[in-house]
């Protein structure tokens, strides 16, 4: 087998194609990684540039990368040659010196999601997408198709905690990829099996209205070929909708959720936690069987292998991750095994030894009684939900949130929403805004959101020096309690401070 997946006449990254010899201008992202990766283990030629050192730049170096720190238009010679693409996300602007020298050369720019979608060719495609969810429920499935033992390829948006790593290059034939509608890059892909978990209005900064983020995710599903499906989440109402509106144009759609009736759905009756994680129980409807994993027992006609599945089958999702949402996660996940060509109970044993994904709260240790995680929700859905399930892991201790607010125009839309989600909570504490890609907004601070936590004041905890945090969360909390951050920002920096400033000073106890 070839470095191409199944067939290696679609390999871009074989001597002179393409992608052989690739520069990615903030080579340390989540996304930029985990290409950079899958282009090592290809054997391509690899250059990058990061803001900083990192551990992911130094893992890159280790494979062979030549990343420099900081950008300058000198790092697309580290090879002695012109790269034969210039890789960039989003994120970077047009007069970043490497991006405006590649223009002056005349090189190839292509953004992220299509040098992925180069990668993707020759393989079948499944993409999990949605507002929320799709970093942990792509993870999910990757897991569980490794149960099954083909060895996908992936592309996730976090690091696996069973491997360490967010990108594969594997030996099978299919490629789970994590798609992002945040800029609308996803509609590169093609996607046999497309999972979608939930339209909500999101990433307004690029899409402008609600309206015009919720048609993107159609276009998405148009570009399901004919013979494949989409899965959507009933119990969302932006996903229910765009699933009704794929079938009136003809796309196969499967359904899950706790009010699903038709053939191949998949019910949810109901989720119980346990002392690790939960147990979702789910019936499949009776339907047509799944088409095998591309290459391993199609039918000998060359057509597809279909069968009949008997009604009324129960089946327990196990998962050692908390939260009823992560359980719905799981579904939408077995579902997607399943069109893949997995087996049931392989699927459901990987599932089951899923660990999570590292900041999808994630365990950052325990000092004097404390227990410290760290969590990426940075949507007011992702931390209603996130701190619903924690709720049942505090115990008898209370829930203490560290909160950062992620880009200007997300808190100035949504500060009202957040601030009710973190309500959830005991004790809030909300830092000032992580702007990432955006400038500055007048008047829009943390103190927005610390303003509408419908808590007494005197535990919600407008701060916004970063440095302070640690030991004003170490000098409130106490033994038992759990305290978790929260945001896409640098706020993950912080688990790891309140850690050592518990150690140091102990837990406070007038409170």
């Amino acid at each position: 087998m070839t470095g191409g997946g199944r067939d290696g006449r679609h390999d871009p990254t074989r001597e002179g194609g393409p992608l052989s010899r690739v520069h990615l201008v903030g080579i340390g992202g989540a996304g930029m990684s985990g290409i950079a990766r899958i282009l090592l283990a290809r054997g391509a030629e690899v250059s990058g540039s990061d803001a900083r050192d990192s551990r992911t730049v130094l893992a890159l170096r280790a494979q062979g990368a030549r990343v420099g720190v900081g950008h300058d238009a000198a790092h697309l010679d580290q090879f002695g040659a012109d790269p034969t693409a210039v890789v960039v996300s989003t994120a970077i602007r047009e007069d970043n010196p490497e991006l405006a020298e590649a223009r002056r050369r005349g090189l190839r720019v292509v953004r992220r999601a299509e040098a992925l979608a180069e990668l993707m060719r020759g393989h079948r495609v499944v993409c999990v997408a949605g507002t929320h969810g799709k970093t942990s429920t792509t993870s999910m499935l990757t897991v569980a198709l490794q149960r099954c033992r083909v060895d996908p390829s992936f592309a996730i948006g976090g690091d696996l905690n069973e491997s360490g790593a967010n990108a594969h290059h594997g030996t099978g034939g299919i490629f789970v990829a994590e798609a992002d509608e945040s800029d609308g890059s996803f509609l590169v892909f093609e996607p046999s099996v497309a999972v979608v978990t939930n339209v909500e209005a999101d990433h307004l900064d690029h899409h402008g209205t609600e309206d015009a983020y919720v048609a993107v995710f159609d276009e998405f599903v148009d570009r399901v070929p004919a013979d494949g499906v989409l899965i959507v989440c009933q119990d969302d109402p932006g996903a229910a909708a765009l699933g009704d509106r794929a079938a009136a144009r003809g796309v196969r759609v499967r359904r899950y959720g706790t009010t699903v009736t038709a053939p191949g759905d998949a019910r949810i009756l109901g989720h119980r936690p346990d002392e690790v994680g939960g147990v979702t129980t789910v019936e499949v409807l009776a339907g047509p069987g799944p088409t095998p994993i591309a290459g391993d027992g199609a039918a000998a006609d060359g057509g597809e292998v279909r069968s009949e599945r008997p009604a009324g089958r129960r089946l327990d999702v196990r998962l050692a991750v908390p939260g009823e949402h992560m359980g719905s996660n799981a579904v939408a996940a077995l579902l997607a095994g399943i069109e893949a060509g997995g087996e049931e109970e392989d699927l459901l044993a990987g599932l089951a030894g899923f660990r999570g994904v590292r900041r999808r709260f994630e365990f950052k240790g325990e000092s004097s009684g404390v227990r410290v995680y760290d969590d990426y929700a940075h949507h007011p859905t992702e931390v209603r939900a996130q701190l619903e399930a924690v709720r049942g892991v505090a115990g008898q201790g209370r829930l203490v949130v560290v909160f950062q607010p992620h880009l200007y125009s997300r808190t100035e839309r949504f500060a009202p929403e957040f601030g009710t989600a973190l309500g959830l909570a005991d004790e809030v504490f909300v830092l000032d805004v992580f702007g990432a890609r955006e400038e500055p907004r007048p008047g829009v601070t943390g103190a927005l959101i610390a303003e509408a936590v419908p808590l007494p004041p005197e535990h919600v905890h407008y701060e916004p020096s970063f440095e302070r945090v640690p030991a004003l969360v170490a000098g409130l909390t106490r033994p038992g309690d759990l305290v978790i951050t929260m945001g896409a920002g640098d706020v993950t920096m912080l688990g790891p401070e309140v850690i050592d400033a518990l150690t140091l000073g102990g837990a406070g106890t007038d409170r």
